[in-house]
C-alpha cells in the first residue's frame, strides 16, 4: 500500500479567521441533529491549487476519522483528548497544481471509551497554501453498508466493524467518483472548549509484512453469525473431516503484539464472509478473538461481505494482537489471495538508544522492553493495545517514562500525558490516573505523578512543565488533605490505592504504603517550590514532610524494623523515601532479596498471580521492581539484580514471546511495557548514565555498577536527537569507560558528583575507574 507521508509542521500559519475560538465555530456534519451510536459518515472535499504547493492541514473530530488524498491514504486521528481542551493535528503533503480530493471516514461510537468521550459528532478540517486559506467545496453522506451496533470489541473500546460492502458506495475515497448526490454538511455547535495545537509528533503508519504460519480448508459448525460471533469463529473446523469444506483460512505472526489492522487484497465471488480475528497468544494453536481481562464480552474481530472481484480490506480502526487468522467463507477454488500486508499505528519506528553486553540473554531483555514500549506508544503512552489502549499514569509516568528517555530523544507523548492528567482532575483537584477517556482516580498515582513531573524536567531538561503544572500539583496534594489524620491518609480516602497487584496493605486504619507515595510526593513539592524561588511554599511542604516522616518512623518502630512484619512494598518504598536509618538499610536489603528469591518465577511452588483479585504477600511484578532493583543496584547487588533479570525475565521470554507479559503469569496480556524496567535500569546502570538535564542541558550523573559483567556498550539518546556512545571494558581491576560525544559538548559528574568531568562535541574520552566502586 502506499503511504503518503503525513509530517508535522511546526510554524503552521493559518489565517486569522480560523484562529484559536473561531474553529469551534466552523466543525461540520451532516446534520444538526443528535446522531445515534456506531454510524459512519464520509466527507468528501474538493480544492484546486493554481500551482505546485505545500498544503498545510488542520483537523479534528470527535471520534476516529481515516484521512486519503486522491484516493492515497494519508492520515488518521484524532489525537485523544478531553472536551474541556480539544486539540487539532497539524500535517502537510506536497501537491501539484490542478484539482484535489479530500476523503474522510468518520465512525461516530457515541460510547465512553480509554481514548475519549463521546461528544456529539464532527469533522474539522482546514487547508492553507503559505498562510492562506484553500476554499474546499465539502459534500458528505452516510455510508452505507455498515451494520451498527453489532457487538463492541470490548468494554473499554469501540464497535466492531460489521460490512457488507456491497452496499457501500464504491470508490467513494477515489478522486474520480461522483459525489453530486451526497449533501453538503452543515456547520455545528458541540460542547467543546477552546482547541490548541497538538504538540505530539505524528502517529506513524508502518508497513508490516506477515508471516503465513498455517492454512487449510474451514467448515461451520456454530449458528447464526451474529448470535456470537466469537463462538462462531473459534469454534470453525479449520481441518474438516467430519464436515465438507466451505471455505479457507490462514493464519498470520507479526513478530510481536502490534496495534495494526490487515491491508488485504483478495479476488473473490460476490457474497462471500470474510473474517479477520486477532489475540496476543495462541490458545491451543488458534487465534481466539476474546481479549482477556476485559470485564465484558469481547471480540477483536472485524467482519466483511466481499463486494465481488479483486478488492482491497482494509478496516478503519486498528486492533491490538500478535496472531491474526483469516477466514474465508466461500468455495476455496474461488480464493485469491493477491496481495498480504499489515498496517502498524505506532509513535516510534527505531529506537535511537541501544545496548550491547557479552550477555545475549540481557541484550534480547534490553531489546523486548523496547519492542513492548514501542507496542504501547500511538498517540499516547498506553498500558496495552489491545485490552483498551488506556492512557493509565503508572505506564506514562512512571516506569513508561524511563523506558522512554533511555530508547528515544522524542518522549513527548509522555509531557502530554502528565498535561492530560492534570486537565482530567476531578473537582477536588485529584489529577487523573487514567485519562482523557473513562476517567480513573487513584490515589497512588495522583502522588506518583508529582515525582513524575520532576522526573521529566530530570531527563529532558524542559523546565516549563513546572511552571506550566505547578498549580496543579498543589491542588492534587491538597485533596488528600480532608483524609489526613495522625496516622497518616486514613483508610476513609475514596480513591483507588493501587500499590502493586497482588499487594496486601497492613493492618490498621491507614495503608502505609499509600502514606509512604505521599511522603515522596511532599519531598517533591518541596523541591519543586524552592526551584520556582516560592519560599513560603516550600516552607510549607517542608514541614509536612517533617510531620508525615514522625508518622512513618513511629510505623517502623512499632515493628522494631522486623521487615518480614513491615513487608516488601512498605520496605521497598522506606529505602526509596530515605526513612530507614543507616544500621538498618543492609537487613533491609537482605530482606528484599529474601523476599524476591521465596516468589514465583524464582520458587515455582510459590503462589501465582493468577488474576488481579489473587492477592498475596508472597509475590513480586516486574511493575514494582521499577522501584526495587534500583535499591539493590545502589547497595552493591548488581549480580542479584542481573541474575533476576535472568530468571524472572528470561521466564517471560519463555513460548517464544516477544514482548513482556503484565505479570509474572501468563494468563493477563501479552505486552505491558510497564513490565519493562529492566530496559532503562540496563542503560542506567550498566551502561552508567543518568540524565541530570534538570541541572544543565547534556548533564549526566556516572552511575556505573559493574557486577560480573567485563564489557558494555550502547548510546543514550539526548532531547536534542543525538545520541551519546558509551563503550566500556573491565581489565585487571579497572574499567576503561569511554564517552563518545557527537556535536554536542556532553557534562558527567563522577563520585556522588563530586567531579565533573567534559567531553567536548565531536570528540571521544576515556576514564579510567576503580571497578569495586563500580560493584
Amino acid at each position: 500500500m502506499k503511504i503518503i507521508c503525513a509530517i508535522l509542521c511546526a510554524g503552521l500559519s493559518f489565517p486569522a479567521a480560523a484562529a484559536g475560538s473561531q474553529i469551534g465555530e466552523r466543525l461540520m456534519w451532516t446534520d444538526a441533529a443528535t446522531a445515534a451510536p456506531d454510524i459512519h459518515v464520509g466527507f468528501r472535499g474538493t480544492f484546486t491549487l493554481d500551482s505546485d504547493a505545500r498544503v498545510d492541514l488542520r483537523l479534528s473530530g470527535a471520534s476516529w476519522y481515516v484521512v486519503w488524498i486522491d484516493g492515497e491514504y494519508f492520515t488518521e486521528g484524532p489525537d485523544r483528548y478531553t472536551a474541556a481542551y480539544p486539540e487539532y493535528q497539524l500535517r502537510s503533503v506536497d501537491l501539484k497544481k490542478g484539482k484535489h480530493t479530500i476523503a474522510v471516514q468518520l465512525q461516530y461510537e457515541g460510547v465512553v471509551t480509554r481514548i475519549l468521550h463521546p461528544i456529539q459528532p464532527f469533522l474539522y478540517l482546514e487547508a492553507a497554501v503559505g498562510g492562506k486559506e484553500l476554499p474546499i467545496d465539502w459534500r458528505c453522506q452516510r455510508l452505507a453498508g455498515y451494520s451498527s451496533q453489532v457487538r463492541r470489541i470490548n468494554p473499554q473500546l469501540g464497535w466492531i466493524e460489521w460490512l457488507d460492502t456491497r452496499a457501500l458506495q464504491k470508490d467513494w475515497q477515489q478522486p474520480a467518483y461522483d459525489d453530486s448526490s451526497w449533501g453538503k454538511p452543515v456547520f455545528v455547535e458541540r460542547a467543546i472548549g477552546e482547541f490548541a495545537a497538538s504538540k505530539i509528533a505524528p502517529v506513524k503508519s508502518l508497513k508490516i509484512e506477515p508471516k503465513l504460519i498455517a492454512s487449510g480448508e474451514l467448515a461451520e459448525v456454530f449458528g447464526y453469525p451474529g448470535d456470537n460471533p466469537g463462538a462462531s469463529f473459534f469454534l470453525r473446523d479449520l481441518s474438516p473431516e467430519r464436515y465438507p469444506g466451505q471455505g479457507v483460512w490462514r493464519r498470520y505472526d507479526l513478530g510481536r503484539v502490534r496495534l495494526a489492522r490487515p491491508d488485504l487484497v483478495l479476488d473473490l465471488p460476490a457474497g462471500a464472509v470474510v473474517e479477520i480475528a486477532s489475540s496476543e497468544f495462541l490458545s491451543d494453536g488458534r487465534v481466539a478473538p476474546w481479549i482477556t481481562l476485559s470485564a465484558g464480552d469481547s471480540y477483536n474481530m472485524y467482519r466483511f461481505i466481499a463486494r465481488g472481484g479483486e478488492q482491497r480490506f482494509f478496516p478503519l480502526i486498528p486492533h491490538g494482537g500478535r496472531f491474526v487468522e483469516v477466514h474465508v467463507i466461500a468455495p476455496k477454488d474461488s480464493v485469491r489471495f493477491v496481495d498480504e500486508s499489515f498496517v502498524e499505528r505506532g509513535y516510534y519506528d527505531r529506537a535511537d538508544g541501544c545496548f550491547s553486553s557479552a550477555d545475549d540473554l540481557l541484550n534480547t531483555i534490553w531489546n523486548t522492553g523496547i519492542e513492548t514500549y514501542k507496542a504501547c506508544s500511538e498517540d499516547a503512552l498506553i498500558d496495552n493495545p489491545t485490552r483498551e489502549r488506556g492512557q493509565w499514569l503508572g505506564d506514562v509516568g512512571i516506569v513508561g517514562m524511563e523506558i522512554g528517555a533511555v530508547g528515544f530523544s522524542d518522549i513527548g507523548i509522555v509531557r502530554r500525558g502528565l498535561v492530560q492528567s492534570a486537565q482530567c482532575a476531578n473537582p477536588e483537584g485529584l489529577v487523573a490516573g487514567l485519562c482523557p477517556g473513562g476517567e480513573s482516580y487513584m490515589a497512588s498515582y495522583a502522588l506518583q505523578w508529582v515525582p513524575a513531573c520532576l522526573n521529566y524536567w530530570r531527563l529532558t531538561g524542559d523546565r516549563t512543565v513546572l511552571d506550566e503544572l505547578f498549580a496543579a500539583a498543589e491542588k492534587n496534594v491538597a485533596a488528600f488533605d480532608p483524609y489526613l489524620t495522625d496516622q497518616g491518609i486514613t483508610n476513609d480516602c475514596p480513591y483507588w490505592n493501587f500499590i502493586d497487584w497482588g499487594y496486601v496493605a497492613n493492618d490498621g486504619g491507614s495503608d502505609m504504603a499509600l502514606n509512604l507515595h505521599y511522603m515522596i510526593a511532599v519531598q517533591t513539592m518541596t523541591r519543586w517550590a524552592a526551584e520556582l524561588g516560592l519560599e513560603d511554599r516550600e516552607a510549607y511542604y517542608r514541614e509536612k514532610a517533617a510531620k508525615f516522616s514522625g508518622i512513618l518512623d513511629r510505623y517502623y518502630a512499632q515493628y522494631g524494623y522486623d521487615w518480614d512484619k513491615i513487608g516488601y512494598h512498605r520496605t521497598v518504598l522506606g529505602m526509596k523515601a530515605g526513612l530507614i536509618p543507616q544500621q538498618y538499610r543492609l537487613a533491609a536489603v537482605a530482606f528484599i532479596k529474601k523476599h524476591i528469591l521465596n516468589c514465583f518465577p524464582n520458587n515455582p511452588d510459590a503462589p501465582r498471580l493468577s488474576d488481579p483479585a489473587a492477592n498475596n504477600p508472597q509475590l513480586i511484578t516486574p511493575y514494582f521492581s521499577h522501584y526495587a532493583f534500583p535499591i539493590l543496584f545502589e547497595n552493591g547487588e548488581t549480580d542479584f539484580v542481573l541474575d533476576q533479570y535472568r530468571k524472572c525475565w528470561g521466564w517471560a521470554l519463555g513460548e517464544g514471546r516477544t514482548t513482556w507479559v503484565e505479570v509474572f503469569d501468563t494468563r493477563w496480556t501479552h505486552c505491558h511495557q510497564w513490565a519493562g524496567a529492566p530496559t532503562w535500569q540496563l542503560s542506567r546502570y550498566a551502561l552508567g548514565l543518568n540524565p541530570r538535564f534538570d541541572r544543565a542541558v547534556n548533564s549526566f550523573d556516572l552511575t556505573l555498577h559493574v557486577g560480573s559483567l567485563d564489557r558494555a556498550s550502547g548510546k543514550i539518546p539526548l532531547p536534542s536527537g543525538a545520541v551519546v556512545g558509551v563503550d566500556w571494558t573491565l581489565k585487571d581491576g579497572t574499567v576503561y569507560y569511554t564517552v563518545t560525544a557527537p556535536d554536542e559538548a556532553v557534562e558527567i559528574f563522577t563520585g556522588q558528583g563530586k567531579k565533573k568531568v567534559q567531553v567536548k562535541a565531536n570528540t571521544s574520552r576515556t576514564l579510567e575507574l576503580p571497578a569495586v566502586s563500580s560493584r
